[in-house]
């Protein structure tokens, strides 16, 4: 197939999906102009209007392939773009103990989520979604682990639609919880910083406790998100090995390298990152990558709202909203551990 047909295969599609990013975009503008904050961000309002879109009305044919193409290729080059926007400086500025709290309050949710998500029958990669998603950033952390584990379309939404809602609901109760239990600024903002979804809700929770709360707050919640990388790429590893296994011939399987074990997206995605660190990329890029890779986000999920039926969705719901909740409760939970080994609560 040459390009040109490729093109006026995916286009159709790929409008569409512009079409719902659109509208996506302009909703969360209207709701910053209406409340002064973006309560649901425009890739979680996206993937509600597709599937809104799906549930009333089903594409015709000629628009899967853009549609696809959206929910997987503009997902991958998301990725991609994000690792420009991130800088393993802020490891070296956590401090070891901190960077240590930080690595084992992740590793910690992730392992126990994705038990507890088994343990309440949900799908391996429905619960690994919920992990990931739960113990590193929400909705990016979902996005970014989705196309490396296969996740079907109404898995990512529905994992994606939950935690999006609970993760509203801790940037609004965290700064009485602080209150409540007299942290002081520094502990306020490294609690906000282990268990707030995004970064920009890390300024929105951590305010209230004041300026020295955001900043190490904010740094915090860097950290975390920096262990998307490793925990991006170490799941690739373990998905290639996976498909290696089943496809092994009689006579023996040949060791793979490292570039067939793990998909280009997140070799590129650690080069553009390293790169960064290393100040090979001009900090007047990082700027228009963030936009890239967040405009591109909330296409994808536009594309994969429209490939979802909220009618199936609904059905896993009770379970995933349990296993989200609990998640979260054992997030906190390891989070106030950890301030009480680091000494600061």
């Amino acid at each position: 197939m040459t390009r040109f047909h490729a093109l006026r295969e995916t286009l159709p599609g790929l409008v569409l999906c512009g079409l719902v990013a659109g509208a996506a975009l302009l909703l969360e503008r209207l709701e910053v102009l209406a409340t002064g904050k973006p309560w649901l961000e425009a890739l979680v309002i996206a993937i509600v209007l597709g599937a809104l879109v799906r549930t009333v009305w089903t594409p015709w044919s000629g628009l899967e392939p853009g549609i696809r193409c959206a929910s997987r290729t503009m997902l991958e080059l998301a990725v991609v773009a994000m690792g420009a926007t991130i800088s393993f400086g802020a490891i070296r500025d956590a401090g070891a103990g901190l960077m240590l709290a930080i690595v084992a309050t992740v590793a910690g949710a992730i392992l126990a989520s994705f038990a507890l998500g088994k343990v309440l029958g949900l799908p391996a990669k429905m619960a690994l979604l919920v992990a990931c998603g739960n113990a590193i950033c929400g909705n990016s952390a979902i996005a970014a682990v989705a196309p490396v584990i296969e996740a079907e379309s109404d898995d990512v939404a529905t994992a994606i639609a939950f935690t999006a809602v609970l993760g509203i609901a801790v940037v609004i109760a965290l700064p009485f919880i602080a209150a409540m239990m007299e942290l002081t600024p520094a502990a306020g903002g490294i609690l906000a910083g282990l268990t707030v979804y995004a970064v920009p809700q890390v300024l929105v929770a951590a305010g209230p406790m004041g300026g020295a709360a955001v900043q190490i707050g904010t740094l915090v919640k860097l950290v975390r998100v920096l262990m998307l990388g490793p925990v991006v790429a170490i799941l690739s590893l373990v998905m290639a090995r996976k498909v290696a296994g089943t496809r092994a011939e009689d006579a023996g399987v040949r060791r793979a390298s490292l570039l067939h074990l793990v998909p280009p997206f997140i070799l590129a995605f650690l080069a553009l990152a390293t790169a960064h660190s290393l100040g090979l990329l001009p900090e007047s890029a990082v700027a228009p990558a963030h936009r890239i890779s967040g405009g591109l986000t909330v296409l994808a999920m536009a594309g994969l709202g429209l490939g979802v039926d909220l009618r199936s969705v609904s059905a896993a719901g009770p379970r995933v909203v349990c296993v989200v909740t609990v998640s979260l409760l054992l997030l906190g939970a390891m989070a106030f551990g950890m301030l009480r080994l680091i000494g600061v609560a």
